[in-house]
């Protein structure tokens, strides 16, 4: 056990879940350390002073402390999902609106009275241009790039999730049922109910949690 990987995570954290998620579809053991954002364990921030989760820390003394390094380190290793298996230029895209100007509209919707240069609802229908993307997407098949799992629908699910959850009524009354379905099927898989259970905040000396 000493040589597993140490994964510093935070349970609710959109790339943290997409991190664990990976690293259980990889089959691959690493120690899960879960925190506290507001008190962060000082062996994290040595090996990542900036502060964020997920930190992956390696056998071999490397860290990668962003969720997409983490992600394809652990599907490079292992893939048995072949959630690596269709075009990366198309899931590349994807996730890079995610991550970019769907992020930034997620955080101002969510947080909308720490931005008052619009309303809720207009950060609401910033979003939305990117939901309907995926909506598009998903009216041909069950999943962003065919009828089986990506890695797309794995690194976008958990964005998509805390947006639904910031007014879960009108997701759900939505014009977007293509993508409620696709969102409902994700959270009620076994997999994201294993990378959602309740931890204990680590500390030093705790016995290891193996999470795989």
């Amino acid at each position: 056990m000493d040589n597993l990987p140490i994964l510093y995570s935070f349970r609710r954290c959109p790339y943290a879940i997409r991190a664990r998620i990976a690293l259980l579809s990889s089959q691959i053991a690493v120690e899960l350390r879960e925190i506290v954002l507001r008190d962060k364990p000082a062996s994290m921030l040595e090996y990542s002073p900036k502060g964020t989760v997920p930190v992956l820390v390696l056998s071999d003394g490397r860290v990668l402390d962003e969720s997409g390094d983490i992600v394809n380190w652990a599907l490079q290793h292992n893939d048995p999902e072949q959630l690596l298996r269709a075009d990366q230029t198309l899931i590349q895209k994807l996730i890079d609106q995610n991550d970019g100007d769907f992020k930034a509209s997620l955080d101002r919707y969510k947080y909308a009275d720490r931005y008052p240069e619009k309303t809720m609802e207009e950060y609401r229908n910033d979003g939305e241009q990117f939901l309907a993307v995926l909506e598009q997407r998903l009216s041909g098949h069950r999943y962003l790039i065919d009828d089986k799992p990506s890695i797309a629908d794995i690194a976008i699910f958990p964005f998509i999730r805390q947006f639904a959850f910031v007014d879960k009524p009108w997701f759900d009354q939505s014009q977007y049922n293509n993508l409620q379905l696709w969102l409902t099927g994700l959270l009620d898989s076994a997999m994201f109910d294993r990378c959602m259970q309740k931890r204990q905040p680590w500390k030093p000396g705790d016995t290891t949690e193996v999470f795989q």
